[in-house]
């Protein structure tokens, strides 16, 4: 069996960043919470952690994660969903920085995406857990997060298990925050 790693995304709802990421081929599980930081982020932010194989490499799981949620917009809900990576050693922290470096010249506006250490987490309650897996068909899953679910489907086929997301048709993600 292949070795997990685990890193954890912040940015938008953790219902959507879930599912977003429970899509992929490669991640092996998704939990789904609330992640605190040290410093001026020590306080719990809607996230997830994601645990994955080298089915997926973490370069593709951090381009994901800028495309899926306002990863350039520092609006005024930014505490309660941070836009940030938690990384778990040194060598995905630089990682991550040389990622999120690379990837600034395919956007409009800068990147506003923090890396930061991990600290602690708090999952969800059950009832929340696989919330678009348990509830595909609720207002909010069609409106937030089928788009996001279309537009991997369209922009990174070759990574989506296709067995979670046959229910879907390819089309552009509306929000897309390039």
């Amino acid at each position: 069996m292949n070795k997990l790693t685990k890193i954890a995304f912040g940015g938008g709802c953790h219902w959507c960043t879930e599912a977003v990421f429970q899509s992929l081929l490669g991640v092996a599980k998704v939990k789904q919470g609330w992640v605190s930081s040290t410093e001026k982020n020590n306080t719990f932010s809607e996230a997830v952690i994601v645990l994955f194989n080298n089915t997926i490499d973490l370069k593709t799981l951090i381009h994901i994660h800028l495309l899926t949620h306002k990863s350039t917009s520092n609006h005024s809900m930014r505490t309660k969903y941070r836009s940030a990576i938690y990384y778990f050693s040194k060598e995905q922290q630089e990682q991550c920085l040389l990622t999120i470096n690379l990837l600034q010249a395919s956007f409009k506006k800068p990147i506003i995406t923090q890396v930061l250490p991990y600290k602690n987490f708090k999952p969800s309650t059950d009832d929340f857990q696989n919330y678009y897996a348990s509830n595909p068909e609720k207002p909010f899953c069609k409106n937030y997060i089928e788009p996001k679910l279309k537009f991997l489907l369209q922009n990174f086929s070759k990574q989506v298990n296709h067995s979670k997301v046959n229910h879907l048709s390819p089309t552009t993600h509306p929000n897309q925050q390039k």
